[in-house]
């Protein structure tokens, strides 16, 4: 029986013994949040509610004060997306999810809520007969077990009772560590639904990238939002962290989300190659679009004073919005590929960065440039670095957040009301970090001033 109705659900609920069931959805960080409901009241529907801001909780746990949220913090719904109902493999005990929309209680979808945002970037292009095809590739480490946050993260023990180094990019003997991690980890990617692709050694010591196959950017997106929830929860069943901060450890890469993303028409056909195979305008368009919006919406991919650790020269993280072909050096990334898969990769978001957003303000980003015939630069020369351009993206989170402040584009591309709520968020944070005194700060500083 289907699970959008009432005795599907009830259905699916005595199979597995189900008793209770996780009412999610991801917040402005992409961090699970919700509630815990009775299966019974869940199968029979019952309306859920929950407080205007919390979609738009800050890191800290704080909250803005900013105009856009209302002093009397209304309530919003929780209405769930029946599709992403599953088992939670991350439970001891048979336990479902789903992943909800937060709805205004006039039924608009709330403004603050990161998927309602990707909806309605996604929905543009329906407006046009197109659909928007994305496919991301996630980095992350597998640490050992952090109980104190002022200590650097260590790598767990290897089999052969040592740490990791790191530099062995594509080894296929480092992937056989943390077998029973992996073997349940996979295992719940399975249950999820999560369509993973290639998995491999990245370059850091216990640095992992897996590769999601391409597809419908909301569920991708959800898939995402899943992938981390899982490798989280089960890494700690393990005595492992999975880390996906963009540079969690010194001297070690850093760790990002590359997007794949391309356009189809209404019958299935990529608009960015023509007839004969080749490119065409709306290609060139979307490439410049990107070019033109991507930079004032720097805080969506880098959302984390971490965020801006990562882009090191020469580190194959980019440092501005230059196009190439299979040039790993630019921002912007056109791997060799037949007609048919032809797609731009935007190579800026970090591993930090919540999926649901970055993924609408590149869409938002590339369909502007399609709709106002935007231009690109000339693409990168074949085998040229990058790097000798210099820096063309905000290098801190200051200069991004003030950038996103004074954008005339943001607002129009990801909502007003969003913008606003999204700045004085991160705002708070960066206030919060600052009240943080470094060790650079002691060891330097301290002796020498």
């Amino acid at each position: 029986m289907p699970l959008n109705t009432a005795a599907g659900r009830q259905a699916f609920f005595a199979q597995h013994g189900v008793r209770d069931v996780e009412c999610l959805f991801p917040d402005v960080s992409g961090y699970p949040r919700g509630k815990l409901m009775p299966a019974g009241s869940f199968a029979a529907g019952a309306e859920l509610r929950i407080a205007q801001a919390i979609p738009m909780q800050c890191v800290t746990g704080d909250y803005s004060y900013d105009p856009i949220f209302p002093d009397s913090d209304p309530d919003v719904r929780l209405v769930p997306d029946y599709a992403t109902l599953k088992l939670a493999p991350w439970s001891r005990s048979p336990r479902a999810f789903a992943i909800h929309d937060c709805i205004e209680l006039d039924g608009q979808h709330c403004a603050f809520a990161v998927r309602s945002v990707l909806k309605q970037v996604v929905q543009r292009y329906t407006d046009q007969g197109l659909t928007p095809v994305v496919a991301p590739e996630i980095e992350f480490y597998l640490t050992a077990a952090c109980a104190d946050p002022a200590q650097p993260l260590q790598m767990p023990q290897a089999r052969n009772g040592r740490a990791e180094v790191g530099q062995s990019a594509f080894s296929t003997n480092l992937l056989n560590e943390h077998s029973a991690f992996w073997d349940e980890f996979r295992d719940a990617l399975d249950a999820l639904g999560v369509r993973a692709d290639t998995w491999i050694h990245e370059v850091g010591p216990t640095q992992f990238e897996i590769n999601l196959l391409h597809g419908d950017p909301v569920e991708v997106a959800d898939q995402a939002f899943l992938f981390k929830y899982a490798a989280k929860e089960i890494a700690i069943k393990h005595g492992l962290n999975a880390v996906f901060m963009a540079k969690p450890i010194a001297g070690e890469a850093g760790s990002s989300m590359h997007l794949h993303q391309s356009v189809v028409d209404a019958q299935g056909v990529n608009i960015f190659s023509d007839a004969d195979g080749g490119e065409t305008a709306a290609f060139r368009h979307f490439i410049g679009g990107l070019q033109a919006y991507v930079p004032d919406m720097m805080l969506v991919f880098a959302p984390h004073v971490n965020s801006y650790r990562r882009f090191v020269t020469g580190s194959q993280a980019p440092i501005h919005l230059g196009w190439g072909y299979d040039n790993r050096t630019s921002g912007l990334r056109i791997p060799h590929s037949g007609p048919v898969a032809r797609r731009v990769e935007n190579r800026i978001a970090g591993a930090d960065a919540n999926p649901y957003l970055a993924i609408a303000a590149t869409l938002a980003a590339g369909l502007a440039g399609m709709d106002e015939k935007l231009q690109p630069s000339t693409p990168m020369a074949e085998r040229s670095n990058g790097y000798d351009q210099g820096f063309g993206l905000a290098r801190s989170f200051m200069q991004a957040l003030e950038q996103l402040q004074r954008s005339e584009s943001a607002p129009r591309l990801m909502g007003a009301g969003f913008v606003q709520a999204y700045t004085a968020v991160k705002a708070l944070e960066y206030d919060s970090y600052l009240t943080e005194i470094s060790a650079w700060e002691r060891r330097f500083l301290l002796p020498q001033v």
